[in-house]
């Protein structure tokens, strides 16, 4: 078959020699210590994993730095979670404490495993999206110097959390389903460049790109433009998506809004969705200092109160929202009540319901 540059490259041929060589044969798996953890196979072979945190933008530089310590260490083998967690695996154990003291060099924290914070996942943020309502390399940045104890192994938790930052509410970041959850929020009507709206924009998919139906053609004919109905907008962005010529971020209206307790996991109970607690905080920058103060505050509460191995979603679902809303000291408004007319049927999206 003759070789091509279509599709991604068939990933079995990149593994590691002891991970190709018991591939499907691994018995279990142990935490040795924050970091690093070791798999046994079947075979009696053993693999060393040491996992980092990592920023999401990085530079060639550190990914060569990266790349350097799996040529010396990992026969030229490292991975990526998909939580941006470099991984270096080997099959010999004196190699952990040299990988370990090669990453602290280039400056990366060792961590992330157990029950404890790994990396958050996170969108682009100001950096690159055009539509983004907040920051997200320099919020996650401010979030994670707050729970850096977390993440390295000096504080633990009940179970594992997981943190993620989507940037607007097409939510990239793929927040649905996590621990705790930062969201960019919108909270103005997209401006309508009429000047330039047939220059940039074509009016049909302009008008379709909007989900509630706020947008339509101009009532003048002279006018090739369109209008928004305020009472309809949900402040979703998808008209600049598609239509340049309809800026929706603002400086004093953006803001963020915080999701608590869902899950991916299909351990214990069912995976959940998150809930939101708290509609809007404005942006801060630099370090969003309300932000962080709320989410560590939620995290204590947590492992204050959870019981061994319980995820925040399964706490929550254990006590109830009146007492979580009690114990965080997080006021209730009324956008926390769900009124969307099909709740009932998109709520039970899981392989474990019952009617």
């Amino acid at each position: 078959m003759a070789t091509t540059d279509i599709g991604p490259p068939d990933y079995k041929e990149m593994l590691p020699e002891v991970i190709a060589k018991n591939y499907g044969k691994w018995k279990y798996h142990e935490d040795i210590k924050p970091g690093v953890f070791k798999h046994v196979s079947e075979t009696g072979d053993e693999a060393f994993t040491v996992r980092c945190g990592s920023p999401r933008l990085v530079s060639v530089d550190l990914i060569r730095d990266l790349c350097d310590i799996a040529d010396k260490y990992c026969d030229g083998h490292f991975r990526f979670t998909s939580r941006y967690n470099p991984e270096f695996i080997t099959p010999n154990k004196d190699n952990i404490e040299p990988i370990i003291a090669a990453i602290e060099k280039i400056g990366l924290p060792v961590g992330g495993t157990g029950r404890g914070i790994s990396n958050m996942i996170h969108t682009q943020g100001w950096i690159h999206c055009h539509g983004a309502a907040t920051d997200a390399s320099g919020v996650v940045k401010a979030i994670m110097d707050e729970m850096y104890d977390y993440f390295v192994g000096k504080k633990t938790l009940p179970q594992k959390l997981r943190i993620s930052l989507a940037c607007c509410l097409n939510m990239c970041g793929a927040i649905h389903a996590t621990d705790l959850a930062v969201v960019g929020v919108h909270t103005r009507v997209p401006t309508i460049d009429h000047e330039h709206m047939t220059v940039l924009c074509e009016l049909p998919t302009t008008q379709a790109s909007c989900p509630t139906g706020a947008i339509r053609k101009h009532p003048d004919p002279n006018i090739k433009s369109v209008t928004v109905n305020d009472d309809k907008c949900m402040y979703c962005g998808n008209c600049f998506t598609v239509c340049p010529a309809m800026p929706i971020a603002h400086a004093e209206g953006d803001g963020i809004a915080i999701y608590v307790g869902g899950k991916v996991s299909n351990a214990r109970k069912a995976p959940m969705f998150s809930r939101l607690v708290i509609p809007y905080i404005p942006n801060n920058p630099p370090r969003w200092p309300e932000v962080t103060s709320v989410l560590k505050n939620i995290v204590e509460v947590y492992a204050s109160n959870a019981h061994p191995f319980e995820r925040v979603g399964e706490w929550i679902e254990r006590v109830g929202w009146e007492r979580f809303f009690k114990l965080t000291g997080i006021p209730f408004v009324e956008q926390n009540i769900d009124d969307f007319e099909l709740a009932r049927d998109t709520l039970r999206t899981t392989t474990q319901f019952k009617w």
